[in-house]
């Protein structure tokens, strides 16, 4: 693995955290936070796509705001469906 170090300021109690978990899961402090960037990371990215996907969907149904979705899922959750959602 091609690896590059760098230093990073972390208050102590938050260390102290990463080194409790880092020893129930019998793993050293870097493993342990590559893992939970490598997490991070990747959900940031899921969500990004979900992001996309729902970007896309609105404008196949023509909807203009996130207003206009507030204003659907509100009437839908109160059972007063709007053209919108029924398309």
């Amino acid at each position: 693995m091609n690896t590059q170090t760098f230093n990073i300021a972390l208050p102590k109690e938050l260390v102290k955290k990463v080194d409790e978990q880092a020893k129930e899961e019998y793993r050293n402090r870097s493993e342990l936070i590559r893992e939970a960037l490598r997490v991070y990371l990747n959900r940031r990215e899921e969500w990004k796509q979900i992001f996309k996907a729902g970007e896309k969907a609105m404008k196949a149904m023509g909807i203009k705001s996130e207003e206009e979705v507030n204003e659907i899922v509100y009437k839908y959750r109160h059972g007063r469906k709007s053209n919108q959602s029924n398309s």
